[in-house]
């Protein structure tokens, strides 16, 4: 069984197909795509980076002003229908447990059963929120990076942008031409990098992340390996003070946010873009989780339950690796079932 239809369980499927393996790709979404289906409106393909097309079937770059979230989600549509994927949509994954030599699988299309488990769900159900002292008496607007739709709500408005990511300083030079005022705040100086991306500097980065999960630590995200794209728009809006970065305040007001030094900053908007979590809840109950606050992962395999692999985690959370992942994974788990005798034929049980 594949939990997801994103990159990572498309790629998944494609290889167990390749293996002539009866699977099921089980996706919450009412259609494909999978994360891009929900991007914001506003963002197009000009500004989307590191798109790499599935397995056995190239990716043709749409048009620079084309939507993301529809030029991406009808390229894993048409994927599906080329290759005939399993994929049985919309159903919400809530638990899997160990049912002795199987797993037994909750979902609100009923209980399946499964001799192995790749799992695709991302993050994108998981946004994160950090909390700060006087948040809940901010009297403004509250969103996140997943709730952002487009500059215009932004009109007029002074916003306050908090993280460090690609996501945050796309979404901050979108919306400023629009905003009265607006103020730039991370934890950390942002790291600026020039510079093609090339393979070698990729497999550093991907070592850099795995090295991670093989202790069980919680991933890093790639940018805060990467740093951030220094490109001609990045640069006119650092030189623009668009990009200014302020260090994050001390508290939240009514009004606005306020640091150590007394000053204040008022604020209709706070829009934090402060990232997301993996989305594993369903898996708690196989207690995978090792002390480090991750789960132990050797490549996709689960350390602690080699039936259980994990693609679009740690080093693989990246379109290029989410493809190698999933071959990965099918490589390996069906080498695993069969030398265990339980035979990778068929992953998917009964419903």
């Amino acid at each position: 069984m594949v939990i997801g239809a994103g990159q990572a369980g498309l790629s998944a499927s494609f290889f167990l197909r390749k293996r002539n393996v009866d699977h099921v790709v089980l996706d919450a979404n009412d259609a494909p795509g999978g994360a891009w289906l929900h991007r914001w409106p506003s963002l197009r393909m000009r500004t989307v980076h590191g798109i790499h097309e599935l397995p056995g079937m190239p990716f043709e770059q749409p048009a620079p002003d084309e939507r993301a979230n529809e030029a991406i989600p009808d390229y894993f549509a048409r994927y599906e229908r080329l290759f005939d994927l399993p994929v049985v949509r919309p159903v919400n994954v809530t638990s899997v447990q160990d049912d002795g030599e199987l797993l037994k699988v909750e979902t609100s299309d009923g209980v399946w059963t499964t001799r192995g488990l790749i799992n695709a769900t991302g993050t994108w159900r998981r946004p994160f929120w950090p909390h700060y002292q006087g948040q809940s008496t901010f009297l403004g607007r509250q969103l996140h990076t997943a709730d952002y739709r487009g500059p215009e709500d932004f009109t007029g408005k002074r916003v306050v942008v908090v993280g460090g990511g690609a996501s945050a300083t796309q979404q901050l030079m979108e919306l400023a031409p629009f905003a009265a005022a607006t103020r730039w705040v991370t934890r950390h100086e942002p790291v600026w990098r020039e510079g093609p991306f090339t393979e070698e500097y990729g497999r550093w980065v991907v070592g850099m992340v795995e090295e991670r999960v093989r202790a069980g630590l919680i991933p890093r995200s790639v940018v805060g390996v990467t740093g951030l794209a220094l490109t001609d728009e990045t640069r006119a809006a650092i030189e623009s003070g668009v990009l200014r970065r302020w260090p994050v305040f001390s508290r939240i007001t009514p009004t606005g946010v306020e640091w150590d030094s007394g000053e204040h900053f008022s604020a209709d908007v706070i829009l934090w873009a402060t990232g997301f979590r993996h989305d594993l809840d369903h898996l708690a109950p196989l207690h995978l989780r090792a002390a480090g606050g991750g789960i132990q992962v050797d490549g996709t395999r689960v350390v602690s339950d080699p039936r259980i692999h994990l693609v679009g985690y740690g080093p693989s959370a990246s379109t290029i690796g989410a493809n190698r992942a999933g071959r990965s994974a099918v490589r390996e788990l069906t080498r695993y079932l069969d030398d265990a005798g339980r035979g990778a034929g068929r992953l998917s049980g009964v419903r």
